[in-house]
């Protein structure tokens, strides 16, 4: 079985409970079992400043899937709760991101694995620093730790529940 990391992501509506439902639809998944996940983190947009901030947390799984039917797996929850793709930018219900897939290094038109930004985000490092501080991402040679400390303006990430500005 492989192991893999997704990330999940809500701005809009109820963020938590958007979570929380794609964490258990995925569950749900005959093929699919839900190891941990990370505690909820209450996160500033990357790029965009101006939407309303999300919930986000990372799950780590064990899957036969391969990784393309894992795509249209995630792709499938992300449409049963509301998510439309054609309004990329725009708030949403719920994102699913296949971060690591193992140590594969995948670069197909519609999945790039490792997720293609995530030594960039804030969002995604710190609850991986909670569940695997020590994963080495497959083509930077680097641990999740290194990456952390590299960014260079990283996003503010707060454990969720700990925001103290009233947004």
């Amino acid at each position: 079985m492989a192991i893999v990391y997704l990330g999940l992501g809500s701005n809009k509506g109820d963020r938590v409970g958007y979570v929380q439902q794609a964490t258990c639809l995925l569950g749900a998944i005959e093929n699919i079992k839900i190891v941990r996940t990370s505690s909820l983190y209450e996160t500033q947009p990357w790029l965009e400043k101006d939407t309303t901030w999300y919930v986000n947390a990372i799950v780590e799984i064990k899957t036969t899937l391969p990784p393309q039917d894992l795509l249209a797996e995630c792709l499938r929850i992300e449409k049963q709760l509301g998510r439309n793709r054609e309004t990329e930018g725009q708030e949403r219900t719920i994102d699913i991101d296949i971060l690591f897939y193992d140590k594969e290094i995948i670069d197909e038109e519609d999945l790039q694995i490792p997720h293609k930004y995530l030594h960039q985000r804030a969002f995604i490092l710190v609850p991986m620093l909670e569940l695997n501080p020590d994963f080495i991402h497959p083509e930077l040679n680097k641990n999740v730790s290194e990456l952390h400390e590299e960014l260079e303006n990283p996003e503010m990430v707060y454990l969720y529940g700990t925001r103290m500005d009233g947004i």
